[in-house]
């Protein structure tokens, strides 16, 4: 491999390109979802730039923190700054840049609150939930915070206001209290089916410290259970219709009976399944919001 293709690999890698176009992508559908905003392809180009600066820096100080513990896992040990490849310092200056970047499109081209919000989330990643994985399985309820928090960026950006409470305006609240409740049966998923590789690491990020068990996926069904009522809300409060409502609920549920499954069986399989429903759950939820809006 040359030495540029092996460089852009490792940029790639480094700002998680997948799972950050993933976290963008909810941004952008929750600015669509805003009221009165319509589809401006200049905006949404803006939107995603600027989000995923902010959201790809966050992932590279991560990297830049627990090179020492991505370098003992399985998964992560061939990332570049944990196998040596780049310099700790190259990965400073390209988070510096990408925040740059990032702050500056949100700012100037949306509006300041947008931009300091998803600074918030960077911080809150970088600098507490993932020190914090290695102290307390709260680490996973701290990181939920900015796992959220890009639809009420997206919300923001569209709206300029994070407390106009009435009518539809509260709907940046109800996507991020969706996306929320979402990522502890997705995490603890993935937790379960990775339990020994992120036990190699210290990682604490399963709710008990005896690791896989009828607990954890007690939480899981609780947390599962907990999103169904969400399903509702854009219905009620005005943001999307009907039939999104009907789409939305199944999801739940399905959701909700895998978890259920995994209480009874405590199969890895089983975790395996709802990790990767998780992954397909979210975009099915969001688009069927989108394409259901009340304008």
């Amino acid at each position: 491999m040359s030495k540029l293709k092996q460089k852009l690999k490792d940029y790639y890698i480094l700002v998680k390109f997948t799972l950050t176009f993933t976290v963008v992508f909810s941004s952008l559908i929750a600015y669509l979802l805003a009221p009165k905003v319509e589809f401006n392809i200049k905006k949404m180009i803006l939107l995603f730039v600027g989000g995923f600066g902010i959201v790809a820096a966050a992932n590279v100080l991560n990297q830049i923190i627990e090179r020492d513990s991505d370098a003992l896992m399985k998964r992560t040990a061939n990332r570049p700054i944990a196998s040596k490849r780049m310099r700790v310092g190259e990965g400073y200056i390209v988070a510096f840049f990408l925040t740059l970047v990032g702050f500056t499109i949100l700012w100037f081209s949306f509006n300041i609150q947008a931009a300091l919000l998803a600074l918030l989330s960077l911080i809150i990643y970088a600098y507490i939930y993932t020190p914090l994985k290695k102290e307390s399985a709260l680490a996973v309820l701290v990181g939920a915070i900015p796992g959220a928090l890009p639809c009420l960026v997206g919300w923001v950006a569209a709206t300029g206001d994070l407390f106009l409470l009435q009518g539809v305006y509260i709907g940046g609240l109800v996507l991020f209290a969706f996306q929320f409740l979402w990522q502890f049966p997705h995490f603890w998923a993935i937790a379960w089916v990775s339990y020994e590789d992120y036990g190699r690491a210290g990682f604490k990020l399963l709710p008990n410290d005896r690791g896989p068990n009828k607990s954890t996926a007690l939480q899981a069904v609780w947390y599962s259970l907990a999103m169904i009522p969400i399903g509702f809300l854009p219905y009620i409060i005005g943001m999307s219709g009907y039939v999104s409502m009907i789409i939305v609920l199944i999801a739940n549920f399905y959701m909700f009976a895998l978890c259920i499954r995994l209480f009874l069986n405590m199969k890895v399989s089983t975790a395996r399944l709802i990790m990767f429903s998780s992954y397909l759950y979210l975009p099915i939820v969001l688009l069927s919001w989108l394409v259901d809006k009340v304008r």
